[in-house]
């Protein structure tokens, strides 16, 4: 195929992988909910090359997203659902209506003015959908994120209509009381469920924390993941060197080992 290959193509390739007939057996038995955790691995996987800052990988991963876009729009055409040019009238649709001060003659000053007009419009969009006034503020945010990210985006939905901290000095002072909240919950006979309830706590109130300090908590997670990742993996590499496998006969060995390795990464970004 040429490497000028356009969407159609793609299109007639997932026609001819879920034809009855000449199609793939392994793609005609896919529905909805079975590519559910494939799609949720590419767009993950479309993160990880971002993050990864490496281009031609973030090439592969977005055409690995696409086809998930189109594995579901053939899907749904195939049930009389919808179709791929439908998903992208829609899309193109909404955008130039979530642009007025760009396509029309809305003239929004700042950037603030540009995401309240962008909010006002998703507001009248759910109304049309069905979705009348009375629906929360928090509707809309979906059940499917990652927690750290929902967490965030409930939390940015609140501090529109000011129910937010002041100042970080009140954020703080949160996180140490959900943190003291957790040391009572060993100090007692607690009911297993209230400790999760107090992680829980904990952790959103963490996320509250990062969200003033402008950092992302999702993306800063991912990263000190990666960090303990290298970080470990720079002890077993040590302790291969002298014989040695990691285990609790070593734990002081690997404790120094990961100090030499927090600073030897001690400029780390990632």
């Amino acid at each position: 195929m040429s490497q000028e290959a356009s969407i159609d193509d793609l299109i007639a390739i997932m026609a001819r992988l879920r034809d009855p007939e000449r199609g793939c057996p392994w793609d005609l038995q896919q529905t909805f909910r079975t590519i559910l955790p494939y799609t949720l691995e590419e767009a993950y996987e479309v993160a990880e090359a971002i993050e990864q800052e490496d281009p031609a990988a973030l090439r592969e991963e977005l055409g690995d997203l696409l086809l998930q876009v189109a594995f579901h729009s053939r899907i749904a055409e195939e049930a009389g659902l919808f179709d791929f040019g439908q998903v992208v009238q829609g899309i193109c649709d909404k955008l130039i209506r979530r642009h007025p001060h760009v396509f029309a003659e809305l003239d929004l000053p700042d950037l603030d003015a540009v995401h309240a007009n962008w909010e006002r419009e998703k507001s009248r969009e759910r109304a049309a959908k069905g979705k009348g006034a009375t629906d929360s503020l928090l509707a809309g945010v979906a059940a499917a994120l990652p927690a750290l990210v929902r967490a965030e985006k409930l939390q940015r939905r609140a501090a529109r209509v000011a129910f937010d901290w002041d100042d970080i000095a009140g954020v703080f002072a949160k996180v140490e009381e959900e943190l003291g909240e957790c040391r009572a919950t060993l100090a007692e006979q607690t009911d297993p469920t209230e400790r999760v309830h107090e992680i829980g706590d904990l952790l959103f109130s963490c996320v509250n924390l990062a969200r003033h300090m402008g950092v992302d908590a999702e993306q800063a997670l991912r990263a000190a993941n990666r960090r303990f990742e290298r970080r470990f993996g720079q002890i077993e590499a040590a302790l291969r060197v002298k014989g040695l496998e990691p285990g609790p006969a070593v734990r002081d060995e690997m404790e120094h080992l990961w100090n030499l390795a927090k600073m030897d990464g001690r400029n780390e970004l990632s």
